[in-house]
């Protein structure tokens, strides 16, 4: 007969803390909420629900692009930028379209036009990220800076500085809108979570994504194409940045020439928060959408609380410090 594995205190001890590692988030989550509210007496209503879900819609766009980069063992430091370039191109191309002067020619766009211009923008952008990263070797967190600075500066070229207003109520319905009941930016992050969760779960890419960020040189040995994959994951992390960015501008009637910033600081936290190792392969959309929601209970709940925006960015830091420190701790009980 086979002997039977003795348990002891040590190995209990370690499957209870594998256990409630599983379910930190979580836990954080009630901790949180139960905090909140018998702190303000505002916080568990519907209004602020509803309010707290339209707010992390746009975090869980761009992280949920973030989560897949992070797979991958890369950092995309640039979608906060992307964001607001991304928001201000729809803006402008909707309101004033394309004036050639010297050919005496007006482009005017429709508002499916300004938007999949948009979307090609922050696409583009994101493609850009990939390339540089896997053609010329620099380091995701060098390339994706510089991307940021770059798409900053197109930021305010573009809008020379000036917000662009009065976009039309076709526009708006986009981010201020509801159908059945639902804000329709709830509608579009959680159709982008859907997407993205069979992604990873169910197809060769998303099996490629994550082997790619256990064992970079072992998927490489066996076939996987490491650069396609990494320009695909970058290329869609600026696609959902975009959508986060025509988001925020139909929310504001107004594409901000400093929309999106530490918009990346946010995803960051979700994705690390959620569970994903900053060294990649290990983590899940849903981790990262759980991420985002502690994320916005936090702002909502200093927000309520009235705390000052200076110490709600120091309470934001320590909570992103805390994460990572976990993180690591999480990968050496690996």
């Amino acid at each position: 007969m086979q002997a039977l594995a003795k348990s002891t205190p040590e190995s209990n001890m370690k499957k209870y803390g594998s256990s409630l590692a599983k379910f930190q988030s979580l836990i954080a989550l009630v901790i949180l909420c139960l905090t909140i509210s018998l702190l303000s007496d505002k916080f568990f209503t519907v209004d602020n629900a509803w309010n707290v879900m339209r707010q992390i819609s746009v975090n869980i766009c761009i992280a949920t692009g973030m989560t897949l980069v992070v797979l991958t063992a890369g950092i995309d430091l640039s979608v906060g930028s992307v964001l607001a370039l991304a928001g201000a191109i729809t803006a402008g191309l909707l309101r004033n379209g394309i004036e050639i002067p010297a050919g005496n020619l007006y482009i005017g766009f429709t508002l499916l036009g300004a938007v999949v211009a948009g979307l090609l923008t922050g696409a583009l952008l994101g493609a850009f990220n990939g390339w540089t990263i896997t053609r010329f070797k620099v380091p995701p967190f060098v390339a994706t800076l510089a991307v940021l600075t770059i798409a900053r500066g197109f930021t305010m070229l573009w809008t020379k500085g000036f917000p662009i207003s009065s976009l039309g109520e076709n526009f708006a319905f986009l981010g201020t809108g509801w159908f059945l009941g639902i804000p329709l930016p709830v509608w579009i992050s959680g159709i982008i979570v859907i997407a993205a969760v069979v992604v990873t779960n169910k197809t060769r890419f998303g099996r490629y994504v994550y082997a790619i960020g256990g064992n970079e040189n072992a998927a490489k040995l066996s076939g996987i194409n490491i650069n396609r994959i990494k320009i695909a994951v970058y290329t869609i992390a600026g696609g959902l940045a975009a959508i986060g960015g025509i988001i925020v501008t139909s929310r504001l009637d107004s594409a901000q020439p400093n929309a999106g910033i530490t918009y990346e600081l946010d995803a960051i936290a979700a994705v690390v928060i959620g569970g994903t190792s900053l060294s990649g392969g290990r983590g899940s959309i849903m981790g990262t959408v759980l991420g985002a929601i502690i994320i916005g209970v936090l702002n909502n709940g200093l927000v309520l609380l009235n705390v000052s925006p200076f110490w709600q960015q120091v309470v934001k830091g320590f909570v992103i410090l805390l994460a990572v420190m976990i993180d690591k701790a999480n990968s050496k009980n690996d």
